[in-house]
């Protein structure tokens, strides 16, 4: 079985959780288009649901799927999140952004009473770092931004080249939301939390690909058939 099969797989397990009248949040990527393909054909054959899409990309995939659409300002919560990850702790903290779309994906999640993430197994890891963090910038003022970056990852233990993602045009990279993204291989993060805190009180920072308590489960589709991975709660929680 191939990855595309894989992640298919995954998708379709995640589908089984979707329930008539849901409000969902629809991923970017190449796992959650999987979803909304599968979606609109359960669409067709009469579910009834509304998505709100993650990125341009997804928004015109679920239209040419036909899944209906509306928006966070139509609306007040989210029933279920299904979207995809870079990379996935045991903790279910994750890795996101490699697409571009990490602001709109937070934005999303952070709305859902759940958040699945849906991956083939060779995103599950023990700690989160070997894939470049996406941390989205403002233009402006870049140089003291990445300067403080630098001082974030090294009150936080942790250190790494730093890149202006480019696109396929050589350009730089701009997000849906007109920003720029700076990857930052940083081959471990002990501590995810203290960093994606620290970041997130960089003022030139819009957001980072630090996905931290937002997943209830995770989907994990490998060559020995699926595994669900739910987080374990704090007591308390």
């Amino acid at each position: 079985m191939n990855m595309d099969q894989l992640k298919r797989q995954a998708a379709a397990r995640a589908l089984e959780e979707v329930r008539d009248g849901m409000q969902l949040g629809l991923g970017t990527g190449s796992t959650a288009k999987h979803f909304v393909e599968l979606l609109g054909e359960r669409v067709a054959a009469g579910l009834k649901v509304i998505g709100v899409p993650t990125s341009e990309a997804t928004r015109l995939d679920a239209t040419r799927c036909g899944v209906p659409l509306t928006t966070l300002d139509e609306i007040d919560h989210l029933d279920i999140t299904v979207d995809g990850a870079d990379e996935i702790d045991p903790a279910l903290n994750l890795i996101k952004g490699g697409g571009g779309a990490l602001l709109r994906e937070k934005i999303v999640a952070a709305a859902s009473d759940r958040m699945i993430v849906i991956a083939d197994d060779s995103k599950w890891v023990p700690t989160l770092g070997k894939f470049p963090l996406p941390v989205e910038v403002i233009p402006f003022g870049l140089g003291a931004t990445r300067r403080a970056i630098e001082k974030a990852f090294a009150e936080c233990g942790v250190s790494g080249q730093m890149a202006v993602r480019k696109g396929k045009d050589g350009h730089v990279f701009v997000t849906d939301g007109g920003h720029w993204i700076v990857d930052a291989q940083l081959g471990r993060i002990e501590d995810p939390a203290s960093l994606a805190k620290a970041l997130s009180a960089i003022p030139g920072v819009v957001e980072h690909g630090l996905f931290i308590g937002l997943a209830s489960s995770a989907v994990l589709a490998g060559g020995e058939g699926i595994r669900v991975i739910e987080r374990r709660k704090p007591k308390g929680d």
